[in-house]
């Protein structure tokens, strides 16, 4: 079985910052790319920004300059969320490309998510 959880969600002011992190756990042979998706109320859910495990990155072009995807082992990635604007209130999802074997294909998990909201 594998889990991801995430952590650090809340309520900021605008231009604030949140560090969101994400840890994967249980039967995990490898993990490709990480990464966070949102999703606001009355919306679809969308990419945020992604790392592989080369550390390559990849954002989404309403947060570039202001949101940095992060990892510091295999397992676990973060967001930290600068300046942030109302219309960045979502719940955040993180999501990773895991192997739990080494002759089985990769398949994505995916977090509970965890709700930022950002309202003066």
């Amino acid at each position: 079985q594998v889990q991801l959880v995430e952590s650090g969600g809340g309520l900021v002011q605008p231009g604030g910052s949140l560090r969101l992190s994400c840890a994967a756990s249980g039967s995990i042979y490898s993990i490709n790319a990480m990464g966070w998706y949102r999703q606001a109320p009355g919306k679809e859910r969308e990419l945020v920004a992604t790392i592989t495990s080369r550390g390559s990155t990849k954002y989404a072009d309403s947060v570039k300059g202001r949101f940095t995807i992060s990892r510091d082992n295999a397992k676990n990635t973060y967001l930290q969320m600068n300046n942030l604007r109302p219309e960045d209130t979502a719940v955040y999802y993180c999501n990773a490309d895991i192997r739990q074997d080494y002759i089985s294909s990769s398949y994505t998990f995916w977090g509970q998510g965890t709700q930022v909201t950002v309202s003066s």
